[in-house]
């Protein structure tokens, strides 16, 4: 196995799909048959004290395999996808120099597919002042003039980004206001001839998705049992500084009760709701990477499907 993991080009799993289907669980029984470590592709959690929220993995689900890349980051910090492939790219080199399997888990498609397909990503120099008025603007007008702005100088990159995701809309207009450039054409251009990795990448999901909605209703519902509203609470208190929390499904959707303006009830059902829709475009996301081995819950026994896909994947040449 050592001669497999120390190839030049080093062998990675990934575990992606959408929210509620047991990625956590399936990743660490395939870590401890196989001698590996879990790097976390989730865009909340790598973020201190906003666990309940971000369903981050307990100690206790960890069953003591390592985890990376989690909640490591102050939640005042930005964090991009560019700032993710480097840490992840260093850690896979570690652990295969040490001779363990890379397992890349999460819900998070963009992080798992630029890490996968070697996407490069040059430093982001931000222009204070644009940044300000971007800001300016997302908070008087809100985040569907920014994305119209968009959409008109770049829409195939529009296209591929939700209107409420504000950190990578005002990403792509800053690029445009100070360069001129477009981020659909740096994304182009950023792709190599050659993908850096060996990877399969197994995707979780359910063939009947009134089953995969009942399961985030039922996530949602631990959530409340957990304390999710004293996160939401921390966070909404510091709104103007956790400014990615507070854009988060699993905390903005309680900002309406903090202010008096909706009842407890109602702002769970709309997380419930956010949390089915953002599952819905999770699907989109990774049903787009033709080469992704889908996993359903219903069939049963995914370990040990997961398991023979992954034996199967170890055992290929490195031709």
């Amino acid at each position: 196995m050592d001669a497999l993991y120390n190839a030049a080009k080093p062998r990675v799993v990934a575990i992606g799909g959408p929210t509620a289907t047991g990625k956590t669980a399936l990743s660490v029984a395939l870590a401890k048959r196989f001698g590996g470590e879990i790097i976390s592709a989730d865009s909340m959690q790598i973020y201190q004290g906003l666990d309940v929220g971000t369903a981050k993995v307990t100690p206790e689900e960890m069953q003591g395999v390592p985890h990376h890349l989690v909640g490591f980051l102050a939640p005042e910090q930005a964090f991009s996808v560019a700032d993710f492939t480097t840490l992840a790219g260093k850690t896979i080199t570690q652990l295969t120099a040490q001779g363990k399997l890379p397992l890349v888990v999460g819900g998070t498609g963009l992080y798992i597919t630029s890490l996968l397909n070697g996407i490069g990503f040059t430093p982001e120099k931000v222009d204070p002042a644009i940044r300000q008025e971007l800001q300016a603007r997302l908070q008087a007008e809100g985040s569907q003039a920014l994305y119209v702005e968009l959409a008109a100088v770049d829409p195939g990159y529009a296209a591929k980004v939700h209107p409420n995701n504000t950190p990578r809309v005002i990403r792509a207009l800053e690029l445009y206001r100070a360069t001129g450039r477009k981020m659909s054409a740096e994304r182009e251009a950023a792709r190599p001839a050659e993908k850096p990795y060996r990877s399969l990448c197994l995707c979780l999901t359910c063939r009947d998705r009134t089953l995969l909605y009942q399961r985030i209703d039922t996530r949602c519902d631990r959530m409340m049992q957990s304390g999710i509203l004293e996160e939401a609470k921390l966070v909404y208190d510091h709104r103007d500084t956790y400014r990615t929390a507070a854009q988060a499904i699993g905390y903005k959707e309680f900002f309406p009760y903090f202010e008096g303006t909706a009842d407890l009830e109602s702002c769970l059902a709309h997380l419930k709701q956010a949390s089915r829709n953002y599952a819905k475009r999770q699907l989109t996301w990774f049903r787009r990477q033709t080469d992704a081995v889908w996993l359903y819950l219903e069939d049963g026994n995914l370990e040990q499907q997961a398991a023979e896909q992954t034996e199967a994947f170890l055992a290929e040449n490195n031709a």
